[in-house]
Protein backbone atom coordinates (compact mmCIF):
# COMPACT_ATOMS: atom_id res chain seq x y z
CA UNK A 1 0.00 0.00 0.00
CA UNK A 2 1.04 3.36 -0.38
CA UNK A 3 1.99 6.13 1.51
CA UNK A 4 -0.46 7.96 0.87
CA UNK A 5 -3.76 5.53 1.28
CA UNK A 6 -2.19 4.99 4.78
CA UNK A 7 -2.50 8.20 6.26
CA UNK A 8 -5.58 9.04 3.90
CA UNK A 9 -4.24 11.87 2.21
CA UNK A 10 -5.99 13.59 -0.15
CA UNK A 11 -4.28 13.41 -4.05
CA UNK A 12 -5.51 16.94 -4.31
CA UNK A 13 -5.60 20.23 -2.07
CA UNK A 14 -7.62 23.53 -2.70
CA UNK A 15 -6.00 26.72 -2.36
CA UNK A 16 -8.60 28.77 -0.39
CA UNK A 17 -9.15 32.21 -2.74
CA UNK A 18 -11.48 34.57 -2.84
CA UNK A 19 -12.66 35.48 -6.30
CA UNK A 20 -12.40 38.97 -7.59
CA UNK A 21 -14.63 39.63 -9.17
CA UNK A 22 -17.90 37.45 -8.54
CA UNK A 23 -20.74 39.95 -10.55
CA UNK A 24 -18.93 39.71 -13.63
CA UNK A 25 -19.17 43.51 -14.66
CA UNK A 26 -15.82 43.98 -15.33
CA UNK A 27 -15.35 40.73 -17.29
CA UNK A 28 -18.12 42.16 -19.62
CA UNK A 29 -16.98 45.39 -19.90
CA UNK A 30 -13.73 44.65 -21.03
CA UNK A 31 -14.73 42.43 -23.55
CA UNK A 32 -17.02 44.55 -25.21
CA UNK A 33 -14.92 46.99 -25.51
CA UNK A 34 -12.40 44.77 -26.61
CA UNK A 35 -14.86 43.75 -29.56
CA UNK A 36 -15.31 47.69 -30.26
CA UNK A 37 -12.20 47.84 -30.69
CA UNK A 38 -11.41 45.44 -32.86
CA UNK A 39 -14.59 46.34 -34.68
CA UNK A 40 -12.65 50.15 -35.42
CA UNK A 41 -9.87 48.76 -36.55
CA UNK A 42 -11.07 46.25 -38.98
CA UNK A 43 -13.29 49.10 -39.99
CA UNK A 44 -10.85 51.14 -42.35
CA UNK A 45 -10.05 47.36 -44.07
CA UNK A 46 -14.10 46.98 -44.90
CA UNK A 47 -13.57 47.39 -48.82
CA UNK A 48 -10.54 44.94 -48.47
CA UNK A 49 -12.53 42.65 -46.00
CA UNK A 50 -15.60 42.63 -48.34
CA UNK A 51 -13.05 41.46 -51.47
CA UNK A 52 -11.67 38.96 -49.73
CA UNK A 53 -14.80 37.40 -48.15
CA UNK A 54 -14.21 38.26 -45.35
CA UNK A 55 -16.86 41.28 -44.36
CA UNK A 56 -18.06 38.70 -41.65
CA UNK A 57 -15.53 39.77 -39.40
CA UNK A 58 -17.13 43.18 -38.57
CA UNK A 59 -20.55 41.58 -38.28
CA UNK A 60 -18.69 39.53 -35.29
CA UNK A 61 -17.15 42.28 -34.31
CA UNK A 62 -20.88 43.97 -34.14
CA UNK A 63 -22.24 41.01 -32.39
CA UNK A 64 -19.82 40.57 -29.63
CA UNK A 65 -20.54 44.52 -29.14
CA UNK A 66 -24.10 43.90 -28.98
CA UNK A 67 -24.52 40.75 -27.08
CA UNK A 68 -21.77 41.92 -24.29
CA UNK A 69 -23.88 44.66 -24.02
CA UNK A 70 -26.89 42.81 -23.11
CA UNK A 71 -24.97 40.92 -20.63
CA UNK A 72 -23.54 43.50 -18.81
CA UNK A 73 -27.28 45.07 -18.57
CA UNK A 74 -28.01 41.53 -16.95
CA UNK A 75 -24.90 41.18 -15.05
CA UNK A 76 -25.39 44.76 -13.43
CA UNK A 77 -29.17 44.28 -12.99
CA UNK A 78 -28.16 40.81 -11.29
CA UNK A 79 -25.09 42.65 -9.33
CA UNK A 80 -27.94 45.33 -7.87
CA UNK A 81 -30.53 42.84 -6.54
CA UNK A 82 -27.51 41.13 -4.39
CA UNK A 83 -27.41 42.03 -1.03
CA UNK A 84 -25.17 44.43 -0.12
CA UNK A 85 -21.78 44.05 0.41
CA UNK A 86 -21.26 47.30 2.82
CA UNK A 87 -23.81 45.57 5.15
CA UNK A 88 -21.15 42.04 5.57
CA UNK A 89 -17.95 44.55 5.12
CA UNK A 90 -19.43 46.32 8.71
CA UNK A 91 -20.42 43.21 10.53
CA UNK A 92 -16.73 41.91 9.78
CA UNK A 93 -15.02 44.87 11.43
CA UNK A 94 -17.24 44.45 14.67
Amino acid sequence: MSRARKRRLPLLAQAEVEPLDVDGVRALAVGTVLWLVAFLILLPFAEHLREDGREWWLATCLTGVGLGLIGLGYCVWRRSRRPSNAQESSDDEG
